[in-house]
Order: structure tokens, then C-alpha cells, then sequence
């Protein structure tokens, strides 16, 4: 089986969605099923303003259509709502083809951070038009309980909860070095893994008082000014890979200021590698953590004082977190996702099967009433 999945969010990009993706991608295709990617590669592009490493490709129809035709897929997934996403949703509805879709960023919450412009514009409008973008959707997929009922709440109709997984063979403690102290960096090491971008709340977390050491890994639009107003905090730019689970590991909390991401795949990872988050009791962490395990150990302290938060992280048990995230798999997330997408596509062709015999028969009975006149 072949699935093709738009999105305007791929390689070289490092966020949560293209890790999502290329994860799924792989386990899928141990599973007998091939993800392909139709996504800004071979376009041309233009740099999204603000956000110039996201490049928002240049489409016409008649480039989507062949590459629908290409693809001779069994299922499509629309995975974002940008130029690639709106493409493809555009020729699906002509053609009369079921699609999934997924939702992964709260542009309301995040076009509200950064343009001084009414609530109605940056707020009401936005989820109307999310609204619009995903109605036709034969499933929307969540990657939380709390982010599925708020769309339902909203009036999106057909959301599913999609969660999340984590590599637990690339993340986990033993990587552990000694990158940190090979530095000179004070412990305790309070560390922030993302894009270092206005939405992600980062300055509650560098404005904090805390003892040790904060290391700020990712880059994004907000990182000169940033690290311009807390000379004290380390910003060490993007990594990737063994580098990246070794600073995880060698960290001693992972802290995530955010209130505005859907899931936060660097909870898990920073899980995985057996370090304990602090987190304000926003929804994404909420709902991938929680206060507890089912026994009782909790994995992070979430508290509108980040800061206490923070220092009682300090004290909770690394082997607890590890054991929560080795639960969450890619393949489980992956599984999910192909069922998720293939029940929507057959859903929906169902009911249009039906609707078209209603409509046959009613146009027959109608016809011999004709007749019979």
C-alpha cells in the first residue's frame, strides 16, 4: 500500500513535524506500507516571512495534479495547512478523493504572539479558517486528548487522536557524557531543546533565577536578540543526532516554558534519556506526562512557577523517567497513523457509495413517475 503525504514542512527543517513524519515514514515501511512525500522538494520556493529556513513552495495545479498521477497512491494525508497543503486539498475536493489531514500547529496562539492586531483577526478568523481548511478532511488527525476535544469543541468534525513515539534507542541515559563538564558549565544544567522563535515562551525560562547552568539547543528567528539580553545562558545552535541525545543525557532537567505546542516530541526525548522536565501546566505537557506514572513516580513537576517547578525536578528519579518513555514507540505511532488514514479513506467512500445509490434510486423513482404520467 502507498500513501502520499503533503506537507510544507520537510528536510532540512528540524521541527516537530518533519520528525514526525520521517519516523513514521520508517516504521510504516517495516509495517508493508510506503510513505511518499510530496512536499516544497522540486519547487520553487520562497522564504516564509520571519522564518526564512521554511520555504514555501510555489505550486500550480497542474503540478499537483501530475504529481497525484505520479504517485498512483491508495490513500493521501494532508499534513499541513500551507501552499503544498491548500494544493493538494484543492485538487483532492476536484477530483473527488477522500483526504486525511492532521493538525499540528496552534496558528491562532502563535499569529497572536506576533502581530498587535485585534483578537478577532488573530484569533476568530484564524480558526475559522483552520476550520474551513480541515472540514473536508475524512479525519482529523490530534496528537492529544485535550487538543481532540478543544477542536471538537470548535466544531471540526471527525478528530482522531493520533499520538506520538520516541526513538528509546537513540535517546536514553547511557549517552550520558561528559559534554557538560567538559565545558565548565556550573551544574545543575537546566536544558531547552526547539526552535528558539517568540511562541515558544523561552525568555520565562532565561529570565528565571536559577542555580547553574541554562543551555538553550535549536536555532530560529528570536536567537541574536535573545542571546543579546541573557549573556549568562548558553546557546549552543542546532543539533542533531548522538549529539543531541548526548547533551539530553547530560543534562540534569529538561525545561519547557512553551503553552502553545500541540504535543513537545523533546518531552519524550528528554524522557528518554532519563531526565526529569519542568513545564507550566499548559496542555501539551499536560497531557503527554501528566503529574505521575500509574505507580505513582512522577516524571516532571508541572507549576505556573516555573522556577519551583524547576528545583523540584531536580530531585525526582531518572529511572522513572526512562521507563515512562520506553511505553511510547514509533512503530505503536506509526500503526496508528496507517489505520487512522486508511479507515478514514474507506469511511468516506463508503458514505459517498451510499449517497450516490440514494441518489440513483431517487432519480429512478422519480423518472417512472414521468413515465407514468
Amino acid at each position: 500500500m502507498k500513501i502520499l503525504v503533503a506537507t510544507d514542512a520537510w528536510h532540512p527543517q528540524v521541527n516537530g513535524v518533519v520528525r514526525t513524519l520521517s519516523q513514521v515514514a520508517h516504521e510504516a515501511h517495516a509495517l508493508g506500507t510506503n510513505l511518499e512525500f510530496l512536499s516544497p522538494q522540486g519547487f520553487w520556493t520562497l522564504p516564509m516571512p520571519g522564518y526564512a529556513e521554511i520555504r514555501l513552495a510555489l505550486t500550480g495545479p497542474g503540478d499537483i495534479e501530475r504529481r497525484l498521477d505520479q504517485a498512483r497512491a491508495d490513500c493521501v494525508h494532508i499534513a499541513t495547512e500551507g501552499p503544498i497543503g491548500h494544493a493538494v486539498r484543492r485538487v483532492c475536493i476536484k477530483r473527488g478523493m477522500p483526504f486525511t489531514t492532521s493538525f499540528h500547529t496552534r496558528f491562532p496562539d502563535y499569529l497572536a504572539e506576533r502581530l498587535p492586531l485585534p483578537q478577532r483577526w488573530t484569533t476568530d478568523l484564524t480558526w475559522a479558517w483552520l476550520r474551513r481548511f480541515h472540514a473536508p478532511s475524512a479525519a482529523v488527525l490530534a496528537a492529544t486528548p485535550t487538543l481532540q476535544q478543544e477542536l471538537t469543541g470548535r466544531g471540526f468534525k471527525n478528530v482522531k487522536l493520533w499520538s506520538r513515539g520516541v526513538d528509546a534507542q537513540l535517546f536514553r541515559p547511557e549517552r550520558r557524557a561528559d559534554l557538560i563538564d567538559s565545558r565548565d558549565l556550573p551544574r545543575p544544567v537546566f536544558l531547552t531543546v526547539g526552535r528558539v522563535a517568540v511562541e515558544k515562551n523561552l525568555e520565562e525560562f532565561l529570565k528565571l533565577d536559577l542555580p547553574g547552568t541554562k543551555l538553550i539547543v535549536g536555532d530560529g528567528p528570536a536567537r541574536e536578540q535573545l542571546s543579546k539580553a541573557y549573556p549568562d545562558a548558553f546557546f549552543v545552535g542546532a543539533k542533531q543526532g548522538e549529539d543531541l541525545a548526548a547533551i539530553y543525557a547530560s543534562a540534569d532537567v529538561f525545561v519547557f516554558p512553551s503553552r502553545t505546542d500541540t504535543f513537545g516530541l523533546v518531552l519524550l526525548e528528554a524522557l528518554a534519556s532519563g531526565v526529569p522536565v519542568a513545564a507550566f501546566p499548559a496542555a501539551a505537557p499536560r497531557d503527554v506526562i501528566g503529574q505521575n506514572l500509574p505507580g505513582g513516580a512522577p516524571v516532571g513537576k508541572l507549576d505556573e512557577d516555573l522556577r519551583r517547578a524547576c528545583l523540584e525536578a531536580l530531585e525526582l528519579d531518572r529511572d522513572a523517567c526512562r521507563q515512562f518513555a520506553e511505553r511510547l514507540t514509533w512503530q505503536a505511532c506509526a500503526q496508528t497513523f496507517l489505520d487512522l488514514v486508511t479507515e478514514g479513506a474507506r469511511a468516506w467512500r463508503e458514505k459517498r457509495t451510499r449517497a450516490e445509490r440514494l441518489k440513483s434510486l431517487f432519480l429512478n423513482a422519480r423518472q417512472r413517475r414521468h413515465a407514468t404520467r
